[in-house]
This record gives structure tokens, sequence and C-alpha cells, in this order.
């Protein structure tokens, strides 16, 4: 496996994983759902750790998409270079500094912004090596 292709396992496992503590969240404020809630999905407001945590796991999700597409087209036309594997970690490293710091409400230095930055131009290095690379 690559250093790419692992970071893109990473990434998706961080993904996949952040929907947890939202669920957590829901249960310990409006506990287990009943039948109905299937129906109509309660409104009781939630603390702001939980929708702190909701927003962070679709951002994460939304991120994941133009990352994965990148890092498997790098693999199948066969470019893995040090700038490659150096983004896909700054990558992921950015990706899972952003969700801590989002879910905790961390808010001094714009850290959030700043975790976010750094993964976007992660991505942007990743893709602009790939074109380098191919072009």
């Amino acid at each position: 496996m690559t250093t790419e292709l692992f970071y893109l396992l990473c990434a998706a496992v961080l993904t996949g994983v952040l929907w947890i503590p939202v669920v957590i969240g829901y249960v310990l404020s409006r506990g287990f759902q009943k039948p109905s809630d299937y129906k109509v999905a309660p409104t009781s407001p939630l603390p702001d750790w939980v929708n702190r945590a909701n927003r962070a796991h679709m951002n994460a999700v939304e991120n994941f998409a133009t990352f994965a597409a990148v890092v498997l087209i790098a693999h199948a036309v066969d470019v893995s270079t040090s700038i490659t594997e150096n983004s896909a970690a700054i990558f992921f490293y950015a990706r899972a500094a952003h969700a801590v710091i989002h879910i905790s409400g961390f808010s001094l230095f714009m850290a959030r912004t700043v975790a976010f930055t750094i993964a976007w131009a992660a991505f942007m290095t990743f893709a602009v090596e790939l074109l380098r690379n191919v072009i």
C-alpha cells in the first residue's frame, strides 16, 4: 500500500467514525429514539457540542470526496512523489485536528479555520503535483 493510499484509508476511517459523537450526544440529550421519532424527528435543542460534532462530521464527508478522487487518480496513473506522500499525511493530520478543534469548541487563534486551511492547502498541493506529473 502506498503512503497516499494509507492516508486515504486513515481519512476514510476518521470520516467514518465522526458520526459516533453525534449519536452519543443525541442519546445523552434526548434518550433513545422512540418509534414515533422515526416519523418526525425530535426538535428539542441539543447541546452546542453535539451540533459542532454534527458539523464536523458533515465537513469531513464534504472534504473526503475531493481528497479521495486525487489520491485514487494518482494511484491509477502511478504518480507517487514525496510531495504527494507528504500532502496526504498533512491532509489527514489537519483533518483530524480540525475535527477535535471543531467538536471541542476551541476558538482561540482561529484554530479551526487554520486546520481547515492547512488540509485544503495539502489537497491543492497534491492536486497540483498530480497535474504536474501527468501533463
